[in-house]
């Protein structure tokens, strides 16, 4: 998944050398087509459908993303398939996600032999972090930043300190590999549904409030959209790392 911004928002810059914008995140089971990151690779947009690369490919560069995950119920798949059924009334190119997170880091570029140290400074820095709960309520519509992707994601309400405490420690681990660090005053959230291209507008205004109403009168609601932070993970190239808290 590329990381989105608000559809009104800024973006850090990529890392030195990439020359069309910040890095993609790694691309959820929800969005088919993009090879692995150690997997021969053409850069031909029609095969991914018409998403483009936020940097080119090069053996070697691994995709890196930090997140909280979110491991959906029965229920929260429901609510789900409301919401992007309402969403396709407007935008009928709207698709799913597959899995569900709230980013902790941008995608940065690690190369091979710096994931394991990597791996080891992030261990280090989130050992003391103790478990906690944050609610993620808040319809909000988001674009990535060169406008070529839109989402609608749910934003936090509740556990915005928690997470940021976190991004701190995951920014300092960034800080000692030269990386980009995460957004200041990030909107933390999980994205639901996609679209290629710039459908903001579209999405906003009169299908926002409707898709914020669909949350607010569904059945447990506030029950299934408390996310348990009890882990933070690590997706590197093919590679996933969990560190549990305490």
């Amino acid at each position: 998944e590329e990381e989105e911004r608000g559809a009104r928002g800024g973006g850090a810059q990529g890392p030195p050398g990439a020359s069309t914008g910040r890095p993609r995140l790694p691309v959820p089971a929800g969005l088919p087509g993009d090879p692995d990151p150690e997997e021969p690779v053409s850069d031909d947009s029609a095969r991914h459908g018409g998403r483009v690369r936020g940097f080119p490919h090069e053996r070697g560069n691994w995709a890196t993303h930090v997140y909280l995950p979110y491991l959906p119920q029965e229920e929260f798949l429901e609510l789900l398939e409301l919401l992007v059924s309402r969403a396709r009334t407007y935008v009928p190119s709207v698709a799913a996600m597959e899995e569900f997170h709230l980013s902790l880091s941008q995608c940065v570029v690690l190369r091979y032999h710096w994931i394991e140290p990597f791996v080891r400074s992030l261990r280090e820095r989130l050992a003391a972090f103790h478990r906690f709960f944050c609610v993620a309520d808040q319809v909000k519509v988001y674009t990535n930043q060169n406008k070529t992707r839109t989402f609608i994601g749910l934003e936090v309400s509740a556990g915005h300190f928690q997470l940021l405490e976190l991004v701190s420690e995951v920014d300092r681990v960034l800080e000692e590999f030269d990386l980009p660090t995460f957004y200041k005053d990030p909107s933390f959230h999980i994205s639901l549904a996609w679209c290629v291209g710039d459908l903001s507008g579209k999405l906003e205004g009169q299908c926002l409030r409707e898709l914020q109403d669909i949350v607010d009168e569904f059945e447990d609601s506030a029950l299934l959209l408390r996310v348990q932070g009890d882990q933070i993970r690590c997706k590197s190239g093919n590679k996933y790392f969990s560190f549990p808290l305490r």
